[in-house]
């Protein structure tokens, strides 16, 4: 797939403020510091769409992308799980993402980060749990590949597909927006889910 435009749609915290529902949606959601404003600021092609905060947590709204001129849109969901939030804003976010899941038909998935280098924490977990819930899940990204040698990717691949409970068919794609490696088969599964929903 190949990225011409792309540009913020519009900002997010209740249904009455989304866009319209013509238009597919490829959502992100991951903790708060797991590289998710870069990677899609690196699959957009623009270096600072998506805003990488220096204070984690920062986002507390959903950010839509319009990309190739509504060809379909990139979905920021607020970061979650980190420890500096006070409970009753972690929960809002909770609410906010979840409410989205629940009432967004034009939703094709929701791609889930994790840190390739440690165990899914609780939260991953129960966001994996949402998203099988809503039938959005299947596909998991394991950010900052680069920071791990092979040998040691190749056991986390394992601890992260166990953890999270994915099931053979499920794809965990490895990227590095450092090295910007991963970018281009991730773009093809996006390419390859946004055809299926026009086709279908």
């Amino acid at each position: 797939m190949l990225i011409k435009k792309s540009e913020l749609n519009c900002i997010a915290a209740k249904p009455s403020q989304y866009p319209s529902e013509d238009v597919v949606e490829i959502a992100f959601a991951g903790r708060s510091n797991v590289g998710k404003s870069s990677l899609i600021n690196l699959l957009l092609n623009r270096k600072n769409l998506a805003r990488v905060s220096g204070n984690p947590g920062k986002t507390r709204t959903i950010n839509f992308y319009s990309v190739n001129n509504d060809e379909f849109r990139v979905v920021d969901l607020p970061g979650y799980g980190y420890a500096k939030v006070s409970k009753s804003v972690s929960h809002d976010w909770g609410d906010m993402i979840e409410t989205y899941l629940k009432t967004r038909d034009n939703l094709a998935i929701v791609i889930q980060l994790v840190d390739s280098r440690h165990e899914p924490s609780a939260q991953d977990v129960q966001m994996y749990e949402w998203l099988k819930h809503y039938e959005l899940d299947g596909l998991v990204v394991a950010t900052k590949s680069d920071k791990i040698s092979n040998n040691e990717w190749a056991k986390n691949k394992n601890i992260i597909r166990k953890k999270l409970g994915m099931e053979k068919e499920d794809i965990l794609l490895p990227v590095s927006s450092l090295k910007k490696t991963g970018c281009n088969e991730l773009l093809s599964i996006i390419g390859e889910l946004v055809s299926q929903w026009h086709d279908g």
